[in-house]
């Protein structure tokens, strides 16, 4: 039974009772009784209010669900890289703040030595100078892995 059918069972119950009206017992008795009818309908209203809603913000969730597919999933606007640079162990991501507007971003390795990149947010170009890393050959100091340092520590 619902909330709309045992308040029903006990108004019928009251009414087969056969109770004096008159009496101030029976006043308050249907007084509540009507309460409890006028909060049944109520709940009975919020329940599908509420199922209504429910359905709406699962509809939200899913279209929501698309839009992060299509912006997160697709290959970005701001260089020539795949989604699997992404995926990759060998090309970590380092996180920069834009100066203009403050968005955190999160850049790959490979994206950063490139120089700049534009905010997608505000459109600032960000500049990324390592000239100070790198000596006039072009080698990274003490950690440098390319195929000439690699052959003069070989020998």
């Amino acid at each position: 039974m619902n909330l709309t059918e045992r308040i029903s069972y006990i108004r019928g119950l009251c009414d087969g009772l056969n109770l004096d009206e008159s009496k101030p017992e029976v006043k308050v008795i249907n007084a509540i009784v009507e309460l409890l009818d006028d909060m049944a309908f109520a709940v009975t209203d919020m329940e599908e209010l509420y199922d209504e809603l429910s359905a709406q913000v699962d509809e939200i969730d899913e279209d929501l669900a698309d839009v992060e597919s299509d912006v997160y999933d697709d290959d970005c606007d701001c260089c020539d890289c795949d989604d699997d640079d992404f995926d990759d162990e060998d090309n970590p991501f380092y996180e920069v703040t834009c100066g203009a507007c403050g968005q955190k971003l999160n850049v790959a390795e490979d994206v950063l030595l490139e120089g700049e990149i534009e905010c997608p947010n505000c459109g600032e170009v960000l500049e990324f100078d390592f000239s100070d890393l790198f000596d006039e050959d072009g080698c990274c100091h003490d950690s440098c892995t390319c195929d000439e340092c690699t052959e003069e520590c070989d020998d």
